[in-house]
């Protein structure tokens, strides 16, 4: 499957239609943006006479919408969530000295495979932060064998997913690392988490699995971070959604806000400088920004420089 199956969004149904298929309050979270109180409200509305009606039962089996059933069947199932522990934050400088991978199967939100190697490395500049000394990735181990294992994983991966993919995916294709062409997916960046579990907009691996409940005992570790994820998927009643919207085509955009309102685009997500100069910027779905209290403007790639060292 290409990704751009996946990037179908539920959202081109318009509100009416999801209100004529969705009164069974069991249906609500097909549709998060629907409003609870409004699926529920507007059908006793529409009733203006005496005359009894028969409204569907809130747990009755109820027709989805065709495009909502197709853009389900889309959605990929075998996930790879992936991390990496690296000797510095450049890649043309430093080297991924550690990978960890499981394979998730997301309908049955079940783990069907993990693992985890060293690369061996000269020398390790981010010691201090993943505590792994070089002189161990450079104990006898079969190394190589994890990389063929590793690459099996890719193959049977419909999508990879990462926390903060962005930095995890420029180490592929160098050194030992395989170059990959699947899609990705960033659990940071990509996936607004509900609201209720009461998460910055660009949350840490550490605070995501907290507010899924799940226990912390380690970080900075490549397995250990999957694991994390790994937890909080299959904690997820609407994880289905979640993958759905997060796929979503994505452009950088630009907040128009001013000095005194600066503070909305920080706590939306946007981040000052990076990558354009003297902007808060963020890359947004049009339905994610259509929800904003402010208004933003797409960035033409050509403006879309790195700022420089």
């Amino acid at each position: 499957m290409g990704a751009g199956e996946y990037k179908q969004s539920i959202d081109e149904l318009g509100v009416g239609e999801a209100k004529q298929h969705l009164f069974g309050a069991g249906q609500l979270d097909l549709l998060p943006d629907l409003n609870a109180e409004e699926a529920v409200v507007t059908p006793s509305k529409a009733v203006t006479t005496s005359k009894a009606v028969s409204l569907p039962q809130p747990h009755a089996p109820v027709a989805l919408p065709s495009l909502h059933r197709e853009a389900l069947s889309s959605l990929p199932e075998m996930l790879l969530i992936i991390d990496t522990e690296t000797t510095g934050l450049d890649p043309k400088r430093g080297q991924c000295l550690e990978v960890g991978a499981i394979l998730f199967h997301a309908p049955q939100r079940a783990v069907l495979a993990q693992h985890s190697f060293l690369l061996p490395v000269e020398t390790n500049a981010a010691e201090s932060i993943n505590r792994i000394p070089a002189e161990v990735t450079r104990l006898d181990q079969p190394w190589r064998q994890g990389l063929d294992y590793f690459q099996a994983l890719l193959d049977a991966a419909d999508l990879l997913v990462a926390h903060n993919a962005g930095f995890d995916r420029q180490w592929f294709g160098k050194d030992q690392l395989p170059a990959v062409s699947k899609p990705w997916l960033c659990t940071m960046e990509d996936i607004a988490w509900p609201v209720d579990r009461q998460l910055r907009s660009r949350p840490s691996v550490r605070d995501l699995a907290l507010a899924y409940g799940v226990p912390v005992w380690a970080a900075h570790r490549a397995l250990t971070d999957c694991i994390y994820l790994a937890e909080v998927f299959a904690r997820c009643k609407d994880l289905e959604t979640l993958l759905l919207h997060g796929l979503e085509p994505r452009r950088l955009m630009r907040a128009q806000v001013s000095y005194e309102q600066r503070h909305l685009a920080k706590d939306a997500g946007f981040r000052w400088n990076d990558p354009i100069q003297g902007a808060w910027t963020r890359r947004l779905s049009d339905r994610e920004a259509a929800k904003l209290d402010f208004q933003v403007v797409a960035i033409d790639q050509q403006e879309e420089q790195p700022l420089s060292a």
